[in-house]
C-alpha cells in the first residue's frame, strides 16, 4: 500500500507544470513574433499607400491642362491616395525626364514620401519609419502642348 501511494503522490507532483510552461512560452514567443507581425504588416500597408499615392499623382499631373494646376492635382491626388490608409503626405517631388513639363512625350517621375508610426509604439517622427513610392509615366504624345 506505501507503494502505491507513493507513486500516486509522485504523479500529483507534476500535475499543472504543463500550464505554467504553456503560458511561459506564449509570453516569451508568440506576443513577441504577433507584435513582430502587426508592424511588418503596418509597414507593407504603407509602403503599397506611397506607390499607389505616386501612381495617382503621376496620372494626375500628366493629364493636368497647365503646369499650375499639375502640380496642385499631384500633391491632391497623392494626398488622397494616403489619407485612405490614414497617412499624411510628407513631400510630392516630381521630376520631368525628357524635357518640357507636360509636353507631348515627355517623362514624368513622381515621388511620394511619408511616414508611419510604429503600432505600440508611443511617440513622435523619431520613433516613425519613412516610406516612399516612385512612378513614372509619359505624357500622352496625342495631347496639345501645354
Amino acid at each position: 500500500m506505501r507503494r502505491c501511494l507513493g507513486a500516486r503522490i509522485a504523479a500529483n507532483a507534476e500535475e499543472g507544470s504543463a500550464i505554467v510552461e504553456f503560458t511561459a512560452l506564449v509570453v516569451v514567443v508568440v506576443v513577441p513574433l504577433a507584435l513582430l507581425g502587426t508592424v511588418l504588416v503596418s509597414l507593407h500597408r504603407a509602403s503599397l499607400a506611397t506607390v499607389t499615392a505616386a501612381r495617382e499623382a503621376t496620372r494626375a499631373f500628366v493629364t493636368a491642362d497647365s503646369s499650375s494646376a499639375a502640380s496642385v492635382r499631384a500633391r491632391q491626388a497623392a494626398s488622397l491616395a494616403l489619407a485612405d490608409q490614414g497617412l499624411v503626405v510628407d513631400s510630392v517631388r516630381v521630376r520631368c525626364l525628357d524635357g518640357t513639363c507636360l509636353a507631348p512625350g515627355t517623362r514624368v517621375r513622381v515621388t511620394v514620401s511619408a511616414h508611419v508610426q510604429v503600432p505600440f509604439v508611443p511617440g513622435n517622427k523619431q520613433t516613425s519609419v519613412p516610406v516612399s513610392g516612385v512612378h513614372e509615366a509619359v505624357v500622352d504624345t496625342f495631347r496639345s502642348g501645354a
